[in-house]
């Protein structure tokens, strides 16, 4: 995979991120707390992927694919 797609990929998970966030804090507002646990749960594994997916581009940017 290429450092351009690794990044394409990073930024489809950011926008995935941001509207996660959105969601978690509609639920909080709502006092939802079980949900927003959730919610919470699942944009730290975005964040995650996010992460994998720029050290992938780092990496494959430094091979020069």
């Amino acid at each position: 995979m290429s450092s351009t797609d690794s990044l394409g990929r990073a930024h489809e998970l950011l926008e995935r991120l941001q509207a996660q966030l959105a969601d978690l804090e509609r639920l909080a507002e709502a006092g939802d707390t079980e949900s927003a646990i959730d919610a919470l749960a699942a944009a730290a594994e975005l964040a995650k992927e996010i992460e994998a997916e720029v050290q992938r581009a780092r990496t494959s940017a430094d091979a020069g694919t």
